[in-house]
C-alpha cells in the first residue's frame, strides 16, 4: 500500500591500476619525501593540472544533465532498499532520497538494513523477495555476497537497481543488475587527489582509508594512490584498511597509531568514505591536533550533512567529494520505473563535484539542481 505521512516521517527519521601494490596498515610509501618548497616545484605539470581541476570542481552552478524523458510512472507498485548499513551515512542519505521519491511516485517503499554483515545482508535480501517486489534497490554492498539472492531475483525477472553495487555506472551483466547509480569512480578518485596535491603545493604526506572488503572502496582507493604518485613530492605514507561497519571502534586506535609512527609528517588524509574522519576525531583532538589543521583531510565519498558540518566548522575534515545523495535516491527510483516500463536505464552519471571550506555555505547535502523532484515528477506524470 502506499505510505502514509507518518510513515514516511518515520522513514526518513530512520536513515536521518593496483598501484598501492598491495600495500596494507603499516606499508611505507614509495615515493619520494615532500620537497620544502610546496610551491609546485616537485611536480609542476600534475600540480598546475590539479589547480585547475579543483577550481572547476568547486563551482556550484551546474547544468541539470540528468534525464528529461521516460516512461509514466504507474501506481501502487511496492519496492524494497536494502542498505549494505544504515550506519553508513552515504547509503542513508539515498535511502531518504528513495523514501521520497517512492512516495512522490505513489510506491510503497520497504527499507531494509543489512546491518553491515555478509549474514545480515543475505538475510535481508531473501526478507526483500519474500515481499513479492516490483523492484529491489542494492545500497551500497558488493552483490556478490548475496549472489544466491540476486539469482532468484534476476530467475524472477525482478529488477534490480545498485548504488555503489560495482565499480562503474550503468548496465551491468555480471552480476546483473539493471544499472548502477554511482558518480564515475575514476574520477572522483582523481580529483581528491588532486585536491591533496594542490592543497598542499605538491608536498604531502598522505594517509589513505580503505574498506578493502567492498571492492568498489578497494578500487577506489587504488585510484586514489595511482592518482597521487603522479605528484613526486607527494608520498603515501600508509594504506588503512578499516571496514566501514567496524570504523567507529577502529578509526581511533588506527589514528593514534599513525600520530605515534609518522607525527608531522602526516599532513592529509584521504578516505573512501567521509564517516571515518568522525570517528578519527576524538583521537586527533585527544592529540593536540587542531580541527583546522593537519592532517588536512578529504572524504572521496559521500558527503553527507555531518561531514559538511565538519567542513563549515573545520572539524578534522575539509573538503569533501559529495555524491548528490537525495538526488541519487530520486535516480534509482526513476531507474526502477524504467525497468517496470521495459525501457532502457537512463544512462546518467552525475558529474563530480568538490565541497570545501571555501564553498559549503548552510548546505547539508550536494544538490546539483535544485528542480530534480520536479524534473523527475514530471517525466512519472505526477
Amino acid at each position: 500500500m502506499r505510505m502514509t505521512r507518518a510513515r514516511l516521517a518515520r522513514a526518513v527519521i530512520a536513515v536521518a591500476v593496483a598501484a598501492l601494490t598491495g600495500c596494507t596498515s603499516g606499508s611505507g610509501g614509495d615515493a619520494s619525501p615532500p620537497s620544502a618548497a610546496g610551491d609546485g616545484a616537485a611536480c609542476p605539470e600534475a600540480f598546475a593540472d590539479a589547480k585547475a581541476a579543483v577550481a572547476a570542481a568547486e563551482g556550484t552552478m551546474v547544468p541539470w544533465t540528468g534525464p528529461t524523458t521516460g516512461p509514466t510512472a504507474p501506481t501502487g507498485k511496492t519496492v524494497v532498499f536494502i542498505a549494505q548499513t544504515m550506519t553508513n551515512p552515504g547509503v542513508a542519505g539515498v535511502a531518504k532520497g528513495a523514501v521520497e521519491a517512492a512516495h512522490a511516485a505513489g510506491w510503497d517503499l520497504h527499507l531494509i538494513d543489512g546491518q553491515g554483515s555478509t549474514a545480515g545482508i543475505q538475510s535481508a535480501f531473501t526478507h526483500a523477495l519474500a515481499l513479492d517486489p516490483d523492484g529491489i534497490v542494492i545500497g551500497g554492498f558488493d552483490p556478490n555476497v548475496a549472489l544466491l539472492q540476486l539469482r532468484e531475483a534476476n530467475a524472477r525477472g525482478v529488477p534490480v537497481v545498485g548504488w555503489h553495487a560495482v565499480g562503474s555506472p550503468g548496465p551491468s551483466e555480471n552480476p546483473k543488475l539493471f544499472t548502477n547509480v554511482t558518480t564515475q569512480v575514476a574520477d572522483v578518485a582523481r580529483i581528491s587527489a588532486q585536491w591533496i596535491i594542490s592543497h598542499s603545493g605538491g608536498t604531502a604526506g598522505v594517509v589513505i582509508v580503505t574498506d578493502a572488503s567492498i571492492p568498489f572502496a578497494k578500487h577506489k582507493s587504488e585510484l586514489i594512490g595511482a592518482a597521487l604518485r603522479e605528484c613526486r613530492g607527494v608520498r603515501i605514507l600508509s594504506i588503512e584498511d578499516i571496514p566501514i561497519p567496524e570504523g567507529n571502534t577502529r578509526t581511533p586506535r588506527h589514528v593514534s597509531s599513525l600520530i605515534e609512527r609518522f607525527g608531522d609528517a602526516w599532513t592529509h588524509s584521504v578516505a573512501i568514505n567521509d564517516l571515518y574522519f568522525a570517528d578519527a576525531a576524538p583521537a586527533l583532538r585527544k592529540a593536540g591536533k587542531e580541527g583546522g589543521g593537519p592532517p588536512y583531510n578529504i572524504g572521496a565519498g559521500d558527503g553527507d550533512p555531518v561531514a559538511f558540518d565538519r567542513i563549515r566548522g573545520r572539524q578534522y575534515e575539509a573538503a569533501t567529494v559529495p555524491e548528490p545523495l537525495l538526488a541519487q535516491g530520486w535516480q534509482v527510483i526513476d531507474e526502477l520505473n524504467r525497468a517496470i516500463g521495459k525501457q532502457p536505464s537512463s544512462g546518467f552519471v552525475p558529474p563530480v563535484h568538490l565541497t570545501t571550506t571555501a564553498n559549503v555555505g548552510a548546505a547539508t547535502y550536494w544538490e546539483p539542481d535544485n528542480d530534480y523532484r520536479n524534473r523527475y515528477m514530471a517525466i512519472w506524470g505526477r
